[in-house]
């Protein structure tokens, strides 16, 4: 009868720490998928140096769209239109954003991967301070994110005609 015992409560323990892996493993998809949607906001413009808000109308949209790991962001008024593919990285309260491909060396001047390679490679920090530290220069800028807790985005897009700051909460 002991052995039974034993089995019966190394079979309640295994169940145990299995629920308790299971229950504080943190899904990044479905943090990620809570990006996904319909933001309202405005739209500021600052074309060589000076800054615009009081165009008729300065209200925009950005619709953001998961595509496989990345984010779409589509970004429109009147004025504007412009669609974006970024990376997404976890930091905190916030999802923080960054460009990809040939977006991300015409901004920069370099491929990803050939960041400051501090030798930070292990799990240490959020996924955004290992982004910034494997990815990037120093004096490389990013350009907007999400805050998950007022459920807002705000990103300015460097246009050939100036800069657009878009910022907005979901829907």
């Amino acid at each position: 009868m002991k052995i039974n015992k034993n089995k019966g409560i190394a079979s309640i323990l295994v169940i145990a720490i299995g629920l308790l892996f299971t229950a504080c493993d943190k899904n990044d998809d479905v943090i990620y998928n809570d990006v996904e949607g319909i933001y309202e906001g405005t739209l500021t413009t600052s074309i060589a140096g000076k800054s615009s808000s009081s165009k008729v109308n300065n209200t925009a949209i950005a619709e953001v769209t998961m595509v496989g790991d990345q984010i779409e962001v589509h970004c429109f008024n009147d004025d504007f239109d412009t669609t974006i593919m970024l990376n997404l990285f976890e930091d905190g309260d916030m999802i923080n954003t960054c460009l990809t491909g040939s977006d991300f060396e015409n901004m920069y001047g370099h491929m990803m991967g050939q960041g400051n390679m501090n030798g930070n490679m292990s799990n240490m920090g959020s996924q955004w301070m290992q982004h910034l530290n494997n990815e990037h220069q120093d004096g490389d800028e990013h350009f907007g994110g999400f805050n998950m807790q007022n459920h807002s985005f705000e990103y300015t897009f460097k246009m050939e005609n100036g800069e657009f700051h878009f910022q907005g909460t979901k829907n």
